[in-house]
């Protein structure tokens, strides 16, 4: 999960022989900028994917009996040990760059987020906080996974606007050009694979399918290992359209993740479908519609 920033812009020069094509987006990444302060489209973005991930969390919690309250502490707890987590494994990731230049660890402005790092910080987080509270932590898990994965749509439109996340160069017509210095592109001019579009698409794809399924099944457990194996599916192809490093045997951090994900998930999903086919009728309704 390499991102693009301005100290490593000039890493990548722009691919010989490609032919000039796309959509050019000359949008300024930054909304406003007083002295220090600088407000980025991509924090902005990321800011309304909290709320939002968090309120149809809580919303989801409350209709599957848990009180509206204890879900949002949760989600408070949650939320900043996820962006730790983010961090962390994008700095893990480029650590090359990290061990010369350390103070950039704490450079969020430029650019730097793993989504992995931060589903697994927030989940893990989320675990202990329903464990020591004595939640049921499976409910949670279903409840919180629509949010999560409409929270992810919605920051992928800031990392658009940010030029973050950038793929590789393409001759298409809808691949994307950035021309103003804000961006944090590799390269200005050079048409390339809209990753972050694709995955924000393929997210605000997979939330429609978790909010249709999740009143046509009760099986606890099914909509959260659903998310989780569906995000890991599109991640790990998109991925490879990415400028990302590779981590092992030539694949990306993020395509690691996502197969240690499907690996554990797929199993999971199928007994949980064996187990349910084995139950009374009445012990599988459809979730109750709120």
């Amino acid at each position: 999960m390499v991102q693009i920033s301005r100290h490593n812009r000039g890493a990548l020069a722009p691919a010989r022989g490609l032919c000039v094509t796309g959509i050019v987006l000359p949008i300024d990444p930054i909304i406003v900028q007083v002295g220090l302060f600088v407000l980025r489209w991509y924090g902005l973005l990321i800011a309304v994917a909290i709320v939002a991930g968090i309120s149809v969390g809580a919303r989801e919690a409350e209709r599957r009996g848990v009180e509206h309250a204890q879900a949002i502490t949760l989600a408070l707890w949650a939320v900043p040990v996820g962006l730790v987590f983010a961090r962390l494994f994008h700095v893990i990731d480029a650590l090359p760059y990290y061990l010369v230049s350390p103070q950039d660890v704490v450079a969020i402005e430029d650019g730097g987020m793993a989504i992995s790092g931060g589903l697994i910080g927030g989940v893990m987080a989320g675990v202990v906080y329903a464990r020591t509270k004595s939640l049921p932590i499976v409910k949670l898990a279903d409840a919180a996974a629509p949010g999560m994965i409409l929270g992810q749509a919605i920051g992928r439109v800031g990392c658009v606007l940010n030029g973050a996340h950038q793929g590789l160069p393409a001759s298409l017509s809808w691949a994307t050009m950035y021309t103003n210095p804000n961006t944090l592109v590799p390269d200005f001019g050079v048409p390339r694979h809209p990753t972050q579009a694709y995955e924000g698409i393929y997210d605000l794809a997979v939330f429609g399918f978790l909010w249709w399924l999740r009143t046509r099944t009760a099986v606890e457990g099914l909509l959260f290992w659903v998310y989780a194996t569906l995000y890991a599916t599109g991640r790990f192809w998109i991925s490879f359209l990415r400028l990302d490093a590779e981590l092992l045997f030539g694949l990306k951090q993020a395509q690691v993740v996502s197969l240690v994900t499907l690996i554990v998930g797929v199993p999971i999903i199928l007994t949980l479908l064996i187990r349910s086919a084995h139950t009374t009728p009445s012990q599988h309704e459809p979730a109750r519609v709120v």
